[in-house]
């Protein structure tokens, strides 16, 4: 069952969204997104040190030398950073691509004839993962599912065991110091974490896909809560969404599996973007018109008010004054009859607009405070 290739691609897919997204809501709220990026491609030098030192081309000890490099890589950055000569991101800039192209050369140097190259470790080929496996138990499991589940395990045990700590150092570092919780060393543990998995994704889905997985559905989780916990949840479920849609879109349009999931993170993103609750732009845009029609209706009131007991109300208070005297246009001006009508501000009576007592009150109330 789990050698089915439609199996395995999901499980394998929706395992590396899940340790992706575990993390990085973390990075995301540190801002420290792109370290992801700058990780993913210097464990290419770790992997090849690795390689040359141990003739290994997977397993733990791999896992491992590839996830100290990327470790490099931080502590790189963050030293050339406090030199105060170049500021963070051109240190990424400057960091990262010198490891990467010293394993790129390495590769070219010394593993030709290996089954290591830059397509696999930066596109990697989730099709195939499926041909590759390993009896545990009896059951054909494999490779790439068997380490992504151990990586997701990992992961989670990570974040429920140090969810405090993780929540303290996250949004306050110097709160988290002052309690005895050392903020330094568990950023230094979440980057290791980054770095294991994306060296565990490789071979699956590369590192393009890692990327997408551990920024963009954290992302657009933070765009539909400010609860830490509920952002996590979202962030794996969108995740694992994306690779299920992607998956499905793949098979019926030929295209290539991992690219596809990528690119149902983006639609899962730009959906957060305009249809999030609080940061949307379509929820903003409607909250934006509901204010305007509260202020037409306001201006409204006090225009009624105003002239209640004036000589002029027969040409003031009636809806043909709200356009030829208020300048507006007449869809405005019966949208804005409509509103006050239905909140009980102001009624009809002889071809004229009246306040009702709750009107009265509320344009007394806008009125009263420029007398004073």
């Amino acid at each position: 069952m789990l050698t089915d290739p439609d199996i395995a691609i999901l499980l394998t897919g929706s395992l590396v969204g899940i340790s992706a997204a575990l993390i990085g809501p973390f990075l995301i709220l540190r801002q420290t997104a792109m370290l992801s990026d700058a990780i993913s491609h210097a464990i290419v030098l770790g992997i090849m040190l690795t390689w040359l030192s141990t003739g290994l081309t997977s397993g733990p000890i791999q896992i491992l030398g590839a996830g100290l490099s990327g470790l490099l890589c931080v502590w790189l950055i963050e030293r050339l950073t406090e030199t105060r000569r170049v500021k963070e991101d051109a240190a990424i800039g400057l960091v990262f691509p010198a490891l990467f192209a010293a394993g790129v050369l390495l590769m070219n140097l010394f593993a030709r004839d290996v089954h290591v190259g830059v397509h696999t470790v930066l596109f990697g080929e989730i099709s195939f993962v499926w041909l590759d496996t390993t009896m545990v138990l009896g059951v054909e499991v494999p490779n790439a599912l068997l380490w992504m589940g151990v990586i997701a395990l990992v992961n989670l045990g990570f974040v429920l065991a140090l969810w405090k700590e993780l929540k303290l150092t996250t949004f306050d570092p110097v709160l988290a110091a002052a309690f005895g919780v050392y903020p330094r060393a568990i950023f230094y543990a979440l980057l290791l974490l980054t770095s294991i998995t994306a060296v565990a994704a490789f071979d699956a889905v590369g590192a393009i896909l890692f990327i997408a997985f551990i920024i963009v559905p954290p992302s657009a989780a933070y765009l539909l809560t400010d609860r830490l916990g509920l952002m996590v949840f979202l962030g794996v479920v969108i995740a694992v969404a994306s690779v299920v849609s992607g998956h499905a879109l793949a098979m019926s349009w030929d295209v290539s599996i991992s690219g596809m999931m990528a690119l149902m993170t983006g639609v899962g993103l730009a959906a957060a973007v305009f249809l999030g609750p609080r940061y949307g732009l379509l929820w903003r845009l409607l909250r934006r018109r509901a204010e305007r029609q509260r202020i037409n209706v306001r201006t409204l009131m006090v225009h009624l008010h105003a002239h209640e007991a004036s000589l002029e109300r027969g040409q003031e208070n009636v809806a043909d004054a709200l356009v030829t005297h208020l300048n507006w246009p007449e869809v405005r001006a019966n949208s804005v009859l409509e509103a006050a009508l239905a909140e009980g501000l102001i009624r009809h009576r002889d071809n004229l607009l009246v306040l009702t007592e709750l009107g009265r009150e509320e344009a007394r109330a806008l009125v009263e405070p420029w007398r004073r």
